[in-house]
């Protein structure tokens, strides 16, 4: 039987080259060298690098210790809860169809326009009014140490941060400055001048209902004044202190006197059928006759006088029964008015103390959530780590300089490259004030200026 060969499909990786193998080991063995020349190069140089690293630390401390020191206050307001129907009911439904998540409802609000009174506070808070007013406040251009409003204003602004969480509404004002206590009292400033300023441009409806009820109030207060004054001006020059019942009053009086009258009068006749005229009781009858006849002619008033009201306190204090009624006729307009215009004066206060009420619903209430507290913490400058960043970057320059200088020593002395910058290194040598002069009036000045700080310098050396 004849033998049948299989092959094997599984296929074996062939072996890389052996050149390539070679290559990647000369090339690892290279950069080995290269690093192990380095590191010793840097071991070599270990004590420049050591006091370059000292030096860099000692300039961080410096500029740390030279850098003023800032503190940071934060005030939190909450957000206000007068937002509109709306909006809270638009934010509702946005947030449900979300599933509960506020970005839906924020960037839906923003295209229909609908926005919160945080975006409005955090631009009432970087307008120029405020800021005006919190430099007036802490005479921030002295502190500043500048000679403009605007100079002053810029300053604050770029030490003050708003911000406002999107989620929550709460906006926060953060305040830097150099003295803890004023960044504390500028913080809260800020809260101060926002809620008065709020109140000022408040132009809600019921702050225009409060103004208008104002304006009008003052107004009918003067005509309530003008028509008592009149009224009583009217009632002082008249004795006309209250028509109808001075009217009862005298009219009941004169039927009295006049009953009185009959009854003398019934009297008198009596008399004179028994006395002669000339009797006593005769003339006493008479003469009670004729005063109960002169009391009823002045509680009644003559004809005449009814033509000239200043009669009316002529004879007697108060006005008769016939000068009454045109006196009822003035007095009864000046007191329907004053009574009007009490009543308007009454309804007026009413509308403004409810008016007054609406406001205060209405207005953008300022809550503070958390209150600027004195710092007892510097927020600037992180001293440590500028400490650390110059000695790392001193030592950094300093390797580089390092290695430049390995790189500049292994280039050959006639590469053109080499002989440019040594002609250029030489050119600014001759220029330096060390450098002998060579005519020119300006390196002498600086050569001999040179020469003295040399000399000086010597001279004291010598001396130690």
């Amino acid at each position: 039987m004849a033998k049948v060969e299989t092959k094997s499909h599984t296929e074996i990786p062939s072996p890389p080259p052996l050149q390539e193998v070679a290559l990647g080991e000369v090339q690892f063995g290279d950069f080995r060298e290269k690093s192990i020349e380095r590191l010793r190069l840097l071991w070599d140089q270990r004590n420049l690098l050591a006091k370059v690293a000292g030096l860099g630390l000692l300039v961080g401390v410096l500029i740390a210790f030279a850098i003023p020191t800032e503190y940071r206050a934060a005030v939190q307001l909450m957000p206000p809860d007068n937002q509109s129907n709306a909006g809270m009911l638009f934010a509702a439904l946005a947030a449900k169809a979300g599933g509960g998540s506020g970005g839906l409802g924020a960037i839906a609000g923003d295209l229909l326009g609908i926005k919160n009174s945080g975006a409005l506070f955090i631009g009432i808070l970087r307008s120029r009014t405020v800021a005006d007013r919190v430099v007036q406040r802490f005479d921030l251009k002295r502190i500043y140490r500048t000679k403009l409003e605007e100079d002053a204003r810029a300053e604050l602004a770029e030490n003050t941060a708003l911000s406002e969480d999107r989620k929550s509404g709460i906006v926060t004002i953060m305040v830097s400055d150099r003295d803890p206590q004023r960044v504390a009292a500028i913080a809260q400033a800020y809260v101060d001048e926002l809620d008065r300023l709020v109140a000022e441009l408040s132009t809600s409806a019921a702050h225009r209902e409060r103004v208008f009820l104002e304006g009008r109030l003052k107004e009918v207060k003067q005509e309530l004044d003008h028509a008592a004054q009149d009224l009583s001006q009217f009632s002082s020059k008249t004795a006309a202190i209250d028509i109808k019942e001075q009217g009862r009053a005298m009219v009941e009086a004169a039927a009295v006197v006049q009953g009185q009258l009959i009854a003398a009068q019934s009297e008198l006749k009596g008399m004179e059928a028994i006395y002669t005229a000339n009797n006593v009781r005769v003339r006493s009858v008479q003469a009670r006759i004729a005063e109960l006849q002169r009391q009823l002619d002045k509680l009644g008033g003559s004809s005449t006088a009814t033509n000239n009201q200043s009669d009316a306190t002529g004879d007697s204090i108060y006005p008769s029964i016939r000068q009454l009624p045109l006196l009822g006729v003035t007095y009864f307009d000046l007191y329907r008015r004053n009574k009007i215009l009490e009543v308007v004066y009454e309804t007026l206060t009413q509308q403004y103390e409810l008016s007054k009420v609406e406001e205060a619903k209405e207005l953008p209430s300022v809550k503070v959530l958390d209150a600027a507290i004195v710092p007892e913490r510097k927020s600037f400058p992180p001293r440590l780590l500028l400490v650390a960043l110059c000695g790392l970057l001193a030592v950094a320059g300093a390797i580089l300089w390092i290695f430049a200088c390995l790189r500049w020593e292994r280039v050959d002395s006639a590469d053109p490259g080499k002989v440019l910058a040594r002609e250029i290194l030489a050119s600014l040598n001759s220029k330096m004030p060390w450098a002998t002069p060579n005519g020119s009036r300006v390196q002498g000045m600086t050569h001999g200026v040179w020469t003295r700080m040399v000399r000086r310098r010597d001279s004291g050396r010598d001396a130690e």
